[in-house]
């Protein structure tokens, strides 16, 4: 389908769960599942809808704000300053956004997947209500990986408390508690596993496929830290994925080229996502770059978040990496360090999303990529049997394809230099791409590595130059607005909060 096809028929489930949509009860003259969803051409439709519950700008917005990969522009009028500060409390957008954008797309993928329960598929039909349903398991399957990630302290432990399970269509009064984290596993992977057992179409940047399956599924291995089963996925999806060669991985982000695209977000013009979103938050929304500036990517385009120092100071102008996040326009001071305003002298603007159809700062978002399949393989080859040779010649590979050119490989002499090296390979490579909270959280004691933002950038703010990967705030908290509503749920506050 078109992009056109998404935009016409996205309104179908806002219209049958626009009132509530953890609602389950049937209101006179309301349009609810059963009359809505009446064939595969409905659920096909439906399906579209699902999928605009889907954004990462939120994951984007929270890991550049929150860690280093920002710093104050000069442009700035305020905004997202209590994230950059580390202010994160269960009255934050972080905490509201996270939890209630990830159970409504759990809400109405359910929605979808019992209705197709009530359809029988005519014949020739099957293979599209199978893959319907492979499709809304899998965004329920994301939802629930989200959820896992930012609210359970440590997702490798199966006995700490994650969020609530919620796989039926939940009446108005229901007020569930915390499952462990190994329970909401179960949940992601019988979702993953229903969806793959379904999926009969290989391979679609933007439409979830096999291997779109495959690549959640990768990651969620990790995040989990099983590493034999990340190994295997990534390596599978590596040899069916290249890596971009300079000029395909500039077009990929012109929205111009898929070759190590395995699964992205389309954005167009007209769609629900296309306007500037609120600057500053994480509830975001709206264009990828304007998470970054108000008018678009370059020194006149009013941004008020900056490149931290830091990330500009590992990136190396003959990698093709350098041209696409720093902005031509940028003002570049090598003399930063000691100059007495930085702010205004030293002026990084970031433009990895450029913006594509005429429309500055909107751009597929790119949701997995197999370079991000080549870092999660150097991290299991670390993590397995210790192979640092094996990790650093997959930082070089990666090298060579940015570079065009052969590079030394990085020489590691333990587990926890490979980490380090791996963490600054991914803050290179998925920078601004709503990776390096998880990371920190993820990797960060291991590699002896946490937020090191450069210290000319974040003095200008407050002072907020570290912190630790260990640190509570890695962990987002139970929201206040469920607490509310749910007492139960108030006394299983994550530890820090």
């Amino acid at each position: 389908m078109k992009k056109f096809s998404k935009i016409i028929f996205v309104g179908l489930l806002t219209i049958v769960m626009g009132c509530n949509d953890a609602i389950d009860i049937r209101q006179p003259g309301r349009l609810d599942a059963i009359n809505a969803f009446q064939s595969v051409d409905d659920l096909q439709q439906g399906l579209l809808a699902v999928y605009n519950q889907w954004d990462v700008t939120p994951e984007i917005a929270l890991s550049s704000n929150f860690t280093d990969e920002l710093s104050v522009g000069f442009d700035s009028g305020g905004q997202g300053f209590a994230l950059y500060d580390f202010v994160i409390n269960a009255g934050s957008t972080a905490a509201s956004d996270f939890w209630v954008r990830n159970y409504r797309a759990n809400n109405r993928a359910t929605i979808l997947i019992e209705a197709a329960g009530n359809i029988t598929p005519e014949a020739g039909e099957e293979d599209l209500y199978n893959d319907i349903l492979a499709q809304a398991h899998a965004v329920r399957a994301y939802a629930n990986l989200e959820l896992m990630t930012y609210f359970s302290p440590d997702p490798s432990d199966d006995s700490t408390l994650a969020a609530p399970v919620v796989d039926f269509v939940a009446p108005l009064d229901y007020q569930p508690l915390r499952n462990t984290t190994g329970e909401l596993w179960d949940y992601i992977d019988s979702d993953l596993n229903t969806a793959l057992s379904l999926s009969n179409v290989q391979s679609d940047p933007t439409f979830i496929s096999t291997d779109g399956i495959n690549a959640m599924r990768a990651r969620a291995a990790l995040t989990r830290k099983d590493y034999p089963t990340a190994q295997t996925l990534a390596s599978q999806l590596l040899s069916a994925y290249p890596l971009a060669n300079r000029t395909q991985y500039e077009n990929m982000w012109l929205d111009a080229d898929n070759t190590e695209v395995i699964f992205k977000l389309e954005r167009t013009l007209n769609d629900a996502y296309d306007g500037q979103g609120t600057t500053g938050s994480v509830a975001a929304g709206g264009w990828a770059g304007a998470r970054f500036a108000f008018v678009d990517a370059t020194l006149s385009g009013s941004p008020y978040f900056e490149m931290d120092r830091g990330v500009f100071n590992l990136l190396d102008p003959a990698d093709i990496r350098f041209d696409v996040v720093v902005a031509p326009s940028s003002v570049i001071n090598p003399d930063y360090a000691t100059d007495p305003d930085p702010v205004n002298t030293d002026i990084l603007v970031i433009q990895k999303y450029p913006g594509s159809e005429g429309r500055p700062l909107m751009n597929d978002l790119k949701v997995f990529r197999s370079s991000e399949m080549l870092l999660i393989l150097a991290e299991a080859r670390v993590a397995i049997n210790n192979d640092l040779t094996g990790a650093a010649n997959l930082i070089k590979q990666l090298r060579d394809a940015r570079f065009g050119s052969a590079q030394a490989a990085p020489s590691f002499g333990s587990a926890q230099e490979a980490y380090a090296g791996i963490l600054e390979e991914r803050r290179i490579e998925l920078c601004y791409e709503g990776h390096r909270y998880k990371d920190l959280k993820r990797l960060g004691t291991a590699a002896n590595r946490g937020v090191d933002r450069d210290v000319t950038d974040c003095t200008t703010q407050s002072g907020a130059c570290t912190l630790s990967a260990s640190d509570f705030r890695f962990t987002l908290p139970i929201p206040i607005i469920e607490i509310n509503a749910n007492n139960g749920i108030g006394g299983q506050q994550n530890p820090g909060y």
